[in-house]
């Protein structure tokens, strides 16, 4: 797949940061569309299948040439209840179900979603051998795995035929407060798998609108990146155009997913990246961050 550096997230068009309209939601694709953003990931999980249904809607009119599209199975939600399920019954009977939202005939990659919440033998010995089938049979033209742990990533990576995962995506793991990625950079090019990143504003601890309650990262990290963030401000230099622009530095990453439901701020991230990065304010921030840069938080 040739994907751009910089693509479009829809986890954003099931209201998971906060309350969308559908209309903007549905012109937010069209304006990533039409601003080269083709590669579109998105989860049955995001809004509990909110956010595949609100995307099948501006797909319809996109023409399937246009885009590339990434949705994932294992992780979903009900009534405002979350729920896992990573046997290979439910995992291809999901990849119907998000065709059916997405009004697709075929995935252009399939992921397992945030593997740590699974027992990683099964994502191994069921999960992605179900996946596999549905490769074999054209349903699915790539498969690949998602999580926060990358340790997890490599765990099940190791464990299964070479060829089996062909990307991951890792998120809050290469952004101006943790660049842990890179350590894993050769081993994901060793067994030739792209590498997909996400969150670059890490979940809101990058962005002056500030952090969600249900962030897991602790207090003291929260208010380093408060402190960051404030520094940014001061220069006149949003924190959000910073860690966008840091994100999609790094040529090792295929690319970078950013969610948003509003057409105005896809534009304007667009319009971040195609910018002149400023590297002291870069070194300015990771010094502020300091020692919390690399505090581990866990996903929930």
């Amino acid at each position: 797949m040739k994907v751009p550096v910089l693509s479009f997230g829809a986890s954003s068009l099931g209201s998971v940061f906060h309350e969308t309209r559908e209309a903007e939601s549905i012109k937010a694709v069209f304006t990533a569309i039409e601003n080269g953003m083709n590669f579109i990931d998105v989860s049955p999980y995001y809004g509990h299948y909110k956010a595949e249904t609100v995307l099948g809607k501006a797909l319809k009119d996109i023409p399937r040439d246009h885009f590339l599209l990434s949705t994932k199975v294992g992780r979903y939600g009900k009534d405002g209840l979350n729920t896992w399920d990573y046997s290979a019954r439910r995992a291809t009977e999901s990849v119907y179900e998000s065709m059916e939202r997405l009004h697709l005939d075929y995935i252009d990659l399939i992921n397992v979603h945030d593997i740590e919440f699974a027992d990683l033998n099964q994502v191994v010995n069921e999960t992605l051998p179900a996946l596999v089938e549905l490769r074999d049979k054209g349903i699915v033209k790539h498969v690949g795995i998602t999580d926060l742990q990358l340790e997890n990533l490599q765990w099940v990576i190791d464990r299964v035929p070479e060829g089996t995962v062909e990307t991951i995506l890792n998120f809050c793991h290469y952004c101006l407060n943790d660049d842990k990625l890179a350590d894993y950079f050769d081993y994901f090019e060793s067994k030739q798998i792209g590498i997909i990143n996400a969150s670059p504003l890490s979940m809101g601890l990058l962005s002056q609108r500030g952090v969600p309650d249900w962030h897991p990262a602790p207090a003291a990290l929260v208010e380093a990146c408060r402190k960051a963030v404030q520094h940014c401000t001061s220069k006149g230099y949003p924190i959000e155009k910073l860690a966008m622009q840091y994100s999609v530095s790094n040529p090792r990453i295929a690319t970078t997913l950013f969610s948003s439901a509003n057409p105005e701020n896809v534009r304007k991230n667009i319009q971040y990246i195609e910018e002149p990065i400023d590297w002291k304010l870069v070194r300015e921030v990771q010094e502020i961050i300091g020692d919390q840069k690399r505090v581990s938080w866990s996903n929930s």
